[in-house]
């Protein structure tokens, strides 16, 4: 007999053979139509598979969403493969994962046909919710290597075949059989039947090219992308989620703003515009008042160094990929172009900051009671990211850092974390967000020992429990594997106006890099000690923090960040000159403001200077201009208002002030 404890610690004994589902039912018919999974020892396993021995067992219900949602998109998957052979027998199959929101399989169309189109979409829909309403059993069955490379070159899968010749021989190797004419090779875990599923709770998204093992030099598959959910409710919010982030899209609104553009000519490169530096400007000048009043001081580092500086730090060998990198010298080199392997020879753009920070500190003696030290960087930095991987402001391969680097002694390091949780909290609330914090532990590969990784992480514990954030209302969790290769990190996660999450600050401890590039001061016992290193950031990069501010506001920034502040329109070309000393005025309080003066309609001006989500809209005629008046429009209001231009100028002066200095 097997003993099953359940998580209220209650011991069930079952005979061999005895499933979670058989559990489920034991407790009551509602638990055994609600279960759906089980966790056993902490696996996610089928709800149909037996136990092996004595277990520690949870069931899995949709209460549990994001089991539930795994499971759930993964069916899904081997669903969309099953109906695509189903439509076009002839089509091989090689994967299809779950993704955050839904689900991908990778095919290669038969012979006879072109490749997969968004044409295909709605019959692939149609056959995969027949399938969901025949009710299959997803039966999982254990198979030798040899059967499975049998298997699929009978069935002329050559991709499946291919990756089951090159499984561990010692692993063990599953199928799953949706009903008695289908199967994939899976690991699973899979829900019971199909008919677990929704039927109206997923929706076929897109195709795009993939290549067989993401190696260009391989055959060309076609993507289908799904989005997947447990209900339809979920979906349909999903969908206008995806439907509102796209009215919100950063690039089309930057477009439409005159803020930046991009072109091919400097790939992953901004070109700000006036109007979108502007927007930079300030968000500059807030962050340097925040650090300049937090005790930071602000240096300025080369955009290239040495190689052999970057292979001291362990990022030649970690990182050499996504940097930029020229000869120090040029070389003579043959036809195939040079190799870079010897850092000697080679100069690099910097991707990150932290070392040169560094060489600063180690510039002259430093004692126990100069610590802390905090050097903050509006740093330059370039990365080499993929072509495909660039997106709008989002994702870049040039882009500025507010970053800083705090050397401490480790009696100082929880203040200084706890310091920066409290600073963090005002920047990200003065632009209405709010956030999670993730604590983000140590990776499989990495440099330093135990003891120090251990004592990295428990201080960022401490500190964030030391700041009262480690609490559900902040969202705290620990990600395991998910630390830099030199140091645990705290991570906020900001969440914008339509619920999505963008992770943008983080501080990370870390005793790597200051041993590896000889870091010391002189302590109060007259010896030498390493610092310890909290890498910092706040807006994570300006670029990207700008993408995500246009996407939280739909380009409706708040009065103090919009480069236009207020346009004076007038409705009649007598009142031209009232329009341009109200212009005067609210320049001499420092409202950036333009003036509208052309022949056109009023109702034309408006929808101009809305589409450009000019903040205020200040319009004059000539009862406004005998009156001294202006008639207010607030960007997103369908109606005016009538103030005295004073009045108006007081209102402007306040909005138009950054939240800090109010």
């Amino acid at each position: 007999m097997f003993r099953i404890t359940l998580p209220d610690g209650s011991v069930r004994e079952v005979a061999p053979g005895t499933t979670p589902a058989d559990i489920a039912a034991a407790i009551g018919p509602g638990l055994a139509k609600a279960a759906i999974a089980a966790r056993v020892d902490g696996e996610l396993r089928d709800i149909g598979r037996p136990f092996e021995g004595d277990s520690q067992l949870a069931l899995i219900t949709n209460k549990n969403e994001a089991d539930a949602l795994e499971l759930a998109r993964h069916d899904f998957a081997h669903i969309l493969a099953e109906a695509v052979q189903a439509l076009w027998p002839g089509t091989q199959i090689t994967f299809g994962p779950a993704t955050d929101d839904g689900f991908y399989y990778d095919v290669m169309a038969p012979a006879n046909r072109d490749p997969f189109s968004m044409d295909d979409l709605p019959a692939i829909e149609e056959k995969m919710r027949e399938i969901i309403r025949a009710d299959k059993p997803l039966r999982r069955e254990v198979w030798t290597r040899e059967a499975l490379i049998e298997k699929w070159t009978a069935d002329g899968e050559k991709f499946k075949a291919e990756w089951a010749a090159e499984l561990p021989e010692n692993e063990e190797l599953t199928v799953y059989w949706s009903g008695s004419d289908w199967l994939d090779m899976c690991r699973g875990p899979h829900l019971a039947s199909t008919g677990k599923l929704d039927p109206q709770a997923f929706k076929l998204m897109r195709v795009a090219g993939a290549y067989w093992r993401g190696d260009q030099k391989n055959a060309q598959l076609t993507r289908i992308y799904g989005t997947g959910w447990l209900n339809k409710k979920q979906l349909d919010e999903h969908l206008f989620k995806l439907e509102e982030a796209a009215k919100r899209d950063h690039r089309k609104l930057g477009a439409e703003m005159d803020l930046f553009h991009l072109q091919q000519e400097a790939h992953g490169s901004v070109f700000w515009h006036p109007k979108g530096y502007m927007i930079w400007r300030e968000l500059e000048a807030y962050m340097r008042r925040a650090i300049d009043g937090a005790g930071y001081k602000e240096v300025k580092t080369p955009q290239v160094m040495d190689a052999r500086q970057w292979e001291q730090s362990g990022h030649w060998g970690k990182y050499r990929e996504n940097m930029f990198v020229i000869p120090d010298e040029v070389p003579n080199v043959d036809d195939e172009g040079p190799i870079v392997s010897d850092a000697a020879e080679w100069m690099a753009l910097k991707p990150m900051n932290c070392p040169a920070h560094v060489l600063i500190f180690r510039q002259g003696i430093k004692s126990y009671r100069d610590l802390p030290l905090r050097f903050y960087e509006n740093g330059c930095c370039h990365r080499n990211e993929p072509h495909g991987a660039l997106h709008g402001l989002m994702r870049v391969r040039q882009f500025t850092q507010d970053d800083a680097h705090i050397f401490c002694r480790e009696d100082q390091i929880v203040d200084e974390v706890r310091a920066f949780c409290a600073l963090a909290d005002r920047v990200y609330r003065a632009f209405g967000f709010t956030y999670s914090i993730k604590l983000a532990l140590r990776p499989e590969k990495r440099f330093g020992t135990e003891e120090m990784w251990d004592q990295a992480e428990n201080e960022l514990r401490n500190a964030v429990a030391a700041a009262g954030l480690n609490t559900p209302e902040y969202g705290w969790e620990e990600l395991p594997g998910e630390g830099a290769f030199y140091a645990p990190k705290l991570e906020w996660h900001l969440t914008d106006a339509i619920g999505r999450t963008w992770q943008v600050g983080t501080i990370q401890s870390d005793r790597v890099l200051p041993e590896r590039l000889d870091a010391s001061y002189v302590g109060e016992d007259g010896e030498r000690h390493r610092p310890v290193m909290l890498h910092r950031a706040i807006f994570g990069s300006y670029e990207r923090f700008i993408g995500i501010l246009i996407e939280h506001f739909a380009g409706k920034l708040p009065t103090w960040l919009a480069p236009v502040q207020a346009v004076v329109a007038t409705i009649v070309s007598d009142a031209d000159d009232y329009a341009r000393e109200v212009v005067a005025k609210l320049r001499a309080a420092g409202v950036r403001v333009e003036s509208d003066l052309r022949n056109e309609k009023i109702n034309y001006k408006v929808r101009e200077h809305s589409l450009a989500k000019v903040p205020y809209l200040l319009v004059v005629g000539k009862r406004e201009a005998d009156e001294g008046t202006v008639a207010v429009r607030t960007l997103g209001s369908q109606g005016q208002e009538l103030l005295s231009l004073d009045s108006v100028i007081e209102r402007l002066v306040t909005e138009a002030t950054a939240p800090d200095l109010r």
